[in-house]
């Protein structure tokens, strides 16, 4: 499987370390009141769909970079991918 690097080009999949889902970036609010019940949802509550998915995956043996990989599921198919800082920095733009 090719994984398009936003900066580097196709790179072989046995270069990265998959981490999971992409939502790992939105950590919950430690001072929100319901964070005990948001950091329980966090950490042990996870979809696993047969469908287009986004996942973190690091460069391990490479740039030592992060990457939200879109992903089908089903057919192994890399969508694309962007940094996952670029992403993180995007939610908090948005107020997410």
């Amino acid at each position: 499987m090719l994984i398009p690097h936003p900066l580097l080009g196709l790179r072989d999949a046995q270069e990265f370390t998959y981490l999971g889902d992409a939502r790992l970036i939105d950590r919950p609010d430690p001072s929100a009141p319901d964070a005990e019940a948001a950091f329980c949802d966090y950490v042990f509550l996870r979809d696993n769909s047969a469908s287009v998915h986004r996942e973190l995956w690091f460069h391990e043996h490479g740039d030592r970079s992060w990457l939200v990989v879109t992903r089908d599921t089903i057919t192994h198919e890399v969508l694309g991918a962007e940094l996952a800082r670029d992403v993180a920095l995007a939610q908090n733009r948005c107020g997410k």
